[in-house]
């Protein structure tokens, strides 16, 4: 009989024999981490229901600038998300789901796909320093994560958000190992694409948390190298110029159509009053995160102290 390492051991090995072996077979695995519950649940985040019902709005106003729940403006996160959500829930609708707007799985896909898209680029993304079959073990870990198999089940932007983290500080990990020779390839020319446009829909999700999480890599790696012509394959003006055209006609019309209210409730009322006064309980000790981090992150944060 085979035993289960050994079963293990040669499933890894056809698998990582080929990039698109490793991609269906890390489908498969987020899929049944994923999915269980995911349509069953109840919402049970208090922020969950509220996205829907703000989606849900959009979807019977027709408003897709100004975002609304119930009667109230919701000026925390910019539309990204709840475009998608009812993007989703149109798309269910004309499928013939039954009562597709009440129906919570329909507007859960974002964040389920946005999952899956994150166990997929941990993959790319450690193909820069690893093996295939190391790369697969990383994406593995990622799918059977703790905290991303809660996100992928809530309608909310956190899984999406990881996905567009993911993918940039994969690109950028591209771009800066193959200024040190350290990189077996050369990087796609597309690299760079990946990389704005992974910044443009996390500015149009939670506006500049992505920017906030390569810019200090950036930073770091620039001071180390006392120069940033490592940064110029990712084209920095075709990528502001993406990142323009892609954002800048919904934060001009929400301006418009708000008065500037949107910036000051996001930004001030929202993002920094987290950072400066823990609202809505966001706050914690210094080293919080760190504790969380071994049951979050678990079964691959056994590995940290590695």
């Amino acid at each position: 009989m085979i035993s289960l390492g050994s079963g293990l051991d040669r499933l890894a090995s056809f698998a990582s024999a080929s990039h698109r072996r490793a991609c269906l077979l890390l489908v498969l695995l987020s899929l049944a981490a994923f999915l269980p519950g995911f349509a069953s649940l109840q919402p049970f985040d208090r922020d969950e229901p509220r996205f829907a019902q703000a989606s849900k709005q959009m979807l019977e106003t027709r408003d897709f600038v100004d975002i609304r729940f119930q009667d109230e403006a919701r000026h925390k996160k910019p539309v990204g998300i709840y475009w998608l959500q009812a993007g989703s829930v149109a798309i269910g609708e004309a499928l013939g789901v039954p009562q597709a707007r009440t129906t919570m799985w329909l507007y859960r896909l974002p964040s389920l796909i946005g999952a899956v898209a994150t166990v997929l680029l941990t993959y790319w993304a450690l193909l820069a320093f690893v093996g295939a079959r190391l790369a697969l073990l990383g994406g593995a870990m990622m799918a059977a994560c703790v905290l991303l198999g809660v996100e992928a089940r809530f309608a909310k932007t956190d899984a999406l958000l990881a996905a567009c983290a993911v993918a940039t500080m994969g690109a950028l990990a591209r771009a800066w190992l193959d200024w040190t020779r350290s990189l077996a390839f050369v990087p796609s020319r597309w690299n760079w694409l990946v990389f704005w446009s992974a910044t443009a829909l996390g500015l149009l999700l939670k506006g500049p948390i992505v920017p906030m999480v390569w810019g200090l890599a950036m930073i770091v790696l620039a001071i180390r190298e006392r120069s940033l012509r490592w940064f110029a394959p990712l084209r920095p003006g075709l990528g502001l110029l993406l990142c323009l055209i892609v954002v800048l006609p919904w934060f001009v019309a929400i301006a418009i159509k708000t008065g500037g209210d949107f910036f000051a409730e996001s930004v001030g009322k929202d993002m920094l009053a987290k950072v400066g006064e823990g609202q809505e309980k966001h706050w914690g000790p210094p080293g919080l995160y760190l504790l969380l981090f071994f049951g979050t992150y678990w079964p691959a944060a056994a590995l940290a102290s590695m």
